[in-house]
């Protein structure tokens, strides 16, 4: 009998961002600087969600102390108005997945997992999560850009109802490879919710995972 692994779906924090950043290093050629997602984080209109393996038994790690000589300094800095750097996450970040919420539109900005942890259900989580995102935010429809060479991220988006409505010539900037739009149906249509509450309990069994999602989304 399989184990179900558990997942759990969080808000992203700065902290996160030095994980993010080797996953997107990973997965594609024209990457954000640092700076870009610290800003994001702090954008009312962007939702960055993370997901992490939830441990079993062993006990999580405990936050590395800061030395005392560098806690004058750290306190000074606030004072000046000055954040001091985030500490690393201590969780092994498996994927990220960005939006951007606009007027009635949900739009999918970023959306990767770890090398080593591909083909395990994690880019349908992660999707499945933004899907999560739009319908608390009462968002119409969800959309996104695809290169038209990802066949496998192209009939991941299919399978959830995304339909492709045109093509962003030579949109991306490392080899001037096309970008598909793809759109869903309206998120609040019957049809939609039964297909996507299928989906859902099929991608559990499949991987046999378990996951929650943030309350705050």
């Amino acid at each position: 009998m399989l184990t179900a692994v558990r997942y759990a779906v969080r808000l992203m924090v700065p902290g996160d961002i030095p994980q993010v950043v080797d996953i997107e290093r990973e997965s594609f050629a024209s990457l954000w600087p640092q700076t870009t997602y610290r800003r994001e984080l702090h954008n009312r209109l962007a939702r960055y969600l993370v997901v992490v393996q939830q441990p079993s038994e062993r006990a999580p790690a405990a936050p590395a102390p800061v030395p005392p000589s560098r806690g004058w300094r750290e306190s000074l800095r606030r004072l000046l108005g000055f954040e001091p750097p985030p500490r690393p996450t201590q969780e092994l970040i498996l994927g990220f997945v960005g939006l951007w919420l606009a007027v009635g539109e949900a739009h999918i900005v970023t959306l990767a997992a770890r090398q080593g942890h591909r083909r395990r259900g994690l880019g349908e989580l992660l999707l499945i999560a933004a899907i999560e995102v739009a319908l608390a935010h009462r968002q119409q429809v969800m959309t996104l850009e695809v290169r038209r060479s990802n066949e496998a991220a192209i009939s991941l988006y299919e399978k959830y109802g995304f339909s492709r409505v045109g093509v962003r010539r030579r949109y991306y900037t490392d080899n001037r490879e096309d970008a598909v739009i793809m759109t869903t149906p309206p998120l609040g249509s019957t049809d939609f919710q039964e297909r996507y509450e299928l989906l859902k309990e099929a991608h559990q069994r499949r991987w046999s995972c378990v996951y929650s999602l943030p309350e705050d989304l």
